[in-house]
């Protein structure tokens, strides 16, 4: 069991006692503080509030609802809904924040408040240090009775969202309906079974078949698009002769593909080719996080533009995309932030701009793929326990390793003459993980491997 508090929010567990795990006292707790914080700046004490479809989903939404509404902040609920479409309702209601219920793609026990701040972007560290401290010390004030805030739904928000990727300028709807895709989509039993589909048939799409499209929280498999999760998408494109298939995460911010011939895009090649199209119609620079494969960097170098790495975490990316100018940028989890949509992962506008590049290309899936430079990651991790001193493994191994270039703006990022081992700690597990790239599958496992033997001979 567990309860972390981050950047990527206030996540957890549920069940279990109150104090180490999302318990319901946490919830209020956490909500509390966030509302009180809200309301020392904020122009306006409106929120705006979505989950996904997770089991604990309806109780959290109870908690968070009646919390925010004892501190007298008015609440428009969008109940189910994706993470991209939270961010840019906030916007839409000027709102002064927004709470996402949402654990990503974190197994079906865990839940976690995702805070927004009033421009539907995550709050910074800074915010979040705030928040924290008003939470230590429960230093919150409850409305009057005559007070209360309110409560209301909104039923629109995803259809405004749909339509903003649909005529944003570089997604060509006419070209998608031309090509006639047919589309294989897992949902992972969440909010994907119904925003996914929407937005293909507003692109034009007619073929669309929906794997785990109940939204029970129930995942089906493991709710992260990784390769190992993903066998019966792979399987179903390759039978039904379809012409993709496409994953998403319970929050719909991240997104992978998969080819014709029902092998894997690869979610790292995700970012990569979203911005191979938008690079080729809109010059300027991307960035994406250290943990994230260098083709971006290729791809960015090819059409003339400069490529910055972040720290990992959304907020990072965000901050460097604006520092740099980024005109498309994300993470290579799967997550595509376009800024001047939103600033903040969006698997929708992915799912639009990879559709548009394809219909353009004339090109299947895998052709597209093999026009992309060829390097193998291996994402692996070692879970911490109670006690873990995480300054002397990185001590350790920075020792080991200080010949090489090191860079340590987030955990340790090793430099090696054609490969490179990120190792940081999670922001929303008790994990350390250990990425490796190289331009051999093998070597970019034996990079890993050595790397975690020696993490645990300091363990």
């Amino acid at each position: 069991m567990a309860l972390i508090k981050s950047i990527s929010g206030i996540r957890g567990t549920i069940g279990g006692k109150p104090g180490d795990t999302l318990s319901p006292l946490d919830v209020v707790r956490f909500t509390a503080a966030y509302g009180t914080w809200l309301m020392q700046h904020a122009k306006n004490r409106k929120v705006v509030l979505g989950r996904d479809g997770r089991i604990s989903g309806e109780m959290v939404q109870r908690l968070v609802i009646s919390t925010l509404n004892a501190l007298g902040i008015d609440v428009v609920d969008l109940g189910l809904s994706t993470t991209p479409t939270v961010e840019m309702a906030v916007v839409f209601e000027k709102a002064a924040g927004g709470i996402i219920l949402t654990a990503s793609h974190n197994p079906k026990e865990w839940n976690a408040l995702k805070l927004l701040n009033e421009k539907g972007e995550f709050i910074s560290g800074e915010d979040g240090a705030k928040l924290l401290d008003i939470a230590s010390k429960d230093n919150y004030t409850f409305a009057s009775v005559d007070k209360l805030g309110s409560y209301t739904v909104n039923h629109t928000a995803l259809q405004q969202h749909i339509d903003a990727v649909v005529n944003y300028p570089l997604v060509d709807a006419a070209a998608i309906k031309k090509a006639k895709f047919k589309i294989v989509l897992d949902a992972i039993n969440s909010s994907g079974a119904f925003a996914v589909p929407e937005l293909l048939k507003a692109l034009g799409v007619k073929d669309i078949t929906v794997l785990n499209g109940e939204v029970n929280g129930k995942f089906a498999h493991n709710p992260e698009p990784l390769p190992e999760h993903l066998a019966e998408l792979c399987n179903e494109v390759n039978k039904q002769e379809a012409d993709l298939g496409i994953a998403v995460d319970p929050d719909v911010d991240r997104l992978c593909f998969v080819c014709e011939d029902g092998s894997l895009f690869g979610e790292e090649y995700t970012l990569v080719a979203v911005a191979d199209y938008v690079l080729s119609q809109r010059k300027g620079n991307t960035v994406s996080n250290m943990s994230s494969t260098r083709a971006l960097k290729d791809v960015t170098i090819k059409h003339g533009g400069t490529y910055t790495p972040s720290a990992v975490g959304e907020v990072n990316v965000v901050n460097k995309m604006k520092a740099v100018h980024a005109v498309i940028g994300g993470e290579g989890n799967g997550g595509i932030i376009v800024p001047d949509l939103h600033y903040g992962r969006d698997a929708l506008i992915g799912i639009a701009l990879f559709l548009t590049h394809l219909a353009k290309e004339k090109k299947s899936a895998k052709q597209l793929r093999n026009t992309y430079p060829n390097y193998f990651m291996s994402k692996n991790k070692i879970e911490l326990h109670d006690g873990f001193d995480l300054k002397k493994i990185f001590d350790h191994i920075k020792k080991k390793y200080k010949s090489h270039p090191i860079n340590t703006e987030d955990g340790l990022k090793i430099e090696f003459e054609n490969d490179w081992v990120h190792l940081r700690s999670s922001n929303t597990e008790p994990i350390i993980r250990i990425y490796a790239e190289s331009n051999f599958e093998t070597t970019a496992a034996n990079v890993a491997a050595k790397l975690m033997k020696d993490i645990k001979e300091v363990m």
